[in-house]
């Protein structure tokens, strides 16, 4: 079951209700704004694992708001899909030119959404959205070509799957990502691996961080997160 917060930014009250019923309905935390305004005061909190955005909104409008997000360092890799009564086929090629993962189109089925939504959070969780040979966040610096895990300099001995768990955190610092999504990630789709599996790896790498381990947060119910404060 899904557990993800999704940021809603719409500024029709009645389809704003109708995509938060939809997606708590489905699992999924809602926060709202009906302005890019408010939602800046939102997403200064918290990062949600994915921003529905509509495109015509007072003050704004969802294009110049998307391309700031993606040129943004906290929020560049952050999922966004569009939904717009907009469906022109330059309307949509300039949504995804600016940086949104998806386009939705009103009106819209709730069962649509979802599918969006589901598909947008799987691919971002499971690509690998940063080709960097070397990941550095704070004390923390992984180097893919050697497979090598530094804390504060010093080398640390991992597993494969270990790795790759640390290798996902790093990649989107603060945003959540669930057990499932875990498992897709380091051993692809449909790999048989229990929430106690992913739990017990979560353990082992902490222990091997050290005073470190706590920059791996549970979030209760949800999953795992890489803290902010490891950037």
């Amino acid at each position: 079951m899904a557990s993800e917060t999704v940021l809603v930014i719409e500024d029709e009250m009645d389809i704003q209700e109708l995509m938060r019923f939809n997606l708590e309905r489905d699992g999924y935390k809602v926060v709202t704004a009906s302005s890019v305004e408010a939602a800046e005061k939102i997403l200064e909190k918290q990062l949600p694992a994915l921003v529905l955005l509509d495109l015509m909104l007072p003050g704004e409008n969802g294009f110049t708001y998307c391309r700031k997000l993606r040129a943004a360092a906290r929020t560049a890799l952050l999922p966004v899909i569009m939904v717009t009564a907009r469906d022109e086929d330059a309307d949509i090629v300039a949504g995804l030119e600016v940086g949104a993962d998806d386009y939705i189109t009103k009106p819209f089925s709730p069962r649509v959404l979802l599918a969006r939504v589901r598909a947008v959070l799987r691919r971002r969780a499971t690509e690998p959205e940063d080709s960097a040979d070397k990941l550095v966040r704070g004390p923390i610096e992984l180097d893919r070509t050697h497979h090598v895990v530094r804390l504060d300099g010093q080398p640390v001995i991992m597993t494969l799957s270990e790795f790759r768990i640390l290798d996902l955190l790093l990649r989107r610092p603060g945003v959540v990502f669930s057990r499932y999504q875990i498992v897709d990630a380091v051993h692809g789709a449909d790999y048989a691996v229990t929430d106690r599996s992913v739990d017990v790896q979560i353990v082992g790498l902490r222990r091997k961080m050290g005073p470190h381990g706590g920059l791996i947060e549970t979030v209760r119910g949800v999953g795992y997160r890489l803290r902010l404060e490891a950037i």
